[in-house]
């Protein structure tokens, strides 16, 4: 089978924490299209809907969806996305963790704060991916960006909510950096996208995004979380994760396992 990606590619991906990949899912724009609009009107029992101070448009968030969202599932199990995350995180095995959806209405006026997403996440990994697919034009003013090389930071951050509240007092962990107030001290990669474009980014990697300030144009977007070798649950007494999994029972350090977290490309 020809692969996907070139060496180019995943070499940035290993050093930068995040790379774009151009057209690799143009075929599946349509499908993802159709999910993504019957999850707005059928939200699941974790989907949430932010307005902000200013604007009329809603920011729109919701996960742990493809179990009832066929689309959502044709795309995890049928399209070329476990073999793009196997190349990329250079892992024998992929493991979903989880699916997530993310729209900005047009005049969203709620920016995607700076976060790295594995301290929110149930999880340890070494290996893991989150590819993230526009199902709108994307502008550059509107992208999502990155931190380049912060997977390699050592860092753990604290986990906070959109009002910058941590998500868990005392955790002891750091607080993240003003990278906003301090863009010139930081190496910021962002990409204008289009439909079938992604960009795949370790769960490390520091990123955000800013609020939608067009008055006609949404952004909807479908993101896939993915694992490689090495992933275990964590678990913690008192510790909030997002998502929650309040249905897994797995046990605190043990391997990534059940039907919540298929494989979908066995080790050989």
């Amino acid at each position: 089978m020809m692969p996907i990606l070139n060496a180019e590619t995943i070499a940035e991906f290993q050093s930068d924490g995040v790379t774009v990949l151009r057209g690799v899912f143009a075929e599946w724009v349509d499908t993802l299209r159709r999910g993504v609009d019957f999850n707005i009107a059928n939200p699941g029992p974790d989907g949430r809907f932010y307005t902000g101070d200013h604007g009329a448009g809603r920011f729109m968030t919701d996960y742990c969806n493809w179990q009832r969202i066929p689309e959502y599932r044709d795309f995890i199990f049928n399209s070329p996305v476990a073999r793009i995350a196997r190349d990329l995180m250079a892992s024998r095995s992929v493991q979903l963790f989880h699916e997530h959806v993310l729209v900005k209405e047009a005049d969203a006026d709620v920016p995607t704060p700076w976060h790295h997403d594995l301290p929110y996440y149930s999880l340890s990994a070494p290996l893991s991916v989150s590819l993230w697919l526009p199902l709108d034009p994307v502008p550059r003013e509107r992208t999502l960006e990155f931190v380049a090389g912060s997977h390699r930071m050592g860092k753990t951050y604290q986990p906070q909510r959109f009002n910058g509240n941590p998500i868990n007092e005392g955790d002891g962990l750091e607080s993240i950096p003003d990278i906003e107030a301090n863009r010139e001290g930081f190496d910021i990669l962002a990409w204008a996208l289009e439909p079938g474009d992604a960009v795949a980014f370790d769960f490390r990697t520091l990123h955000g995004a800013p609020a939608n300030r067009s008055k006609s144009d949404q952004r909807r977007a479908f993101s896939v979380r993915l694992v490689g070798e090495g992933a275990q649950f964590r678990r913690k007494p008192g510790i909030v994760t997002s998502p929650p999994f309040p249905g897994v029972t797995l046990a605190d350090g043990a391997p990534l396992a059940g039907e919540e977290f298929p494989i979908l490309i066995a080790a050989q």
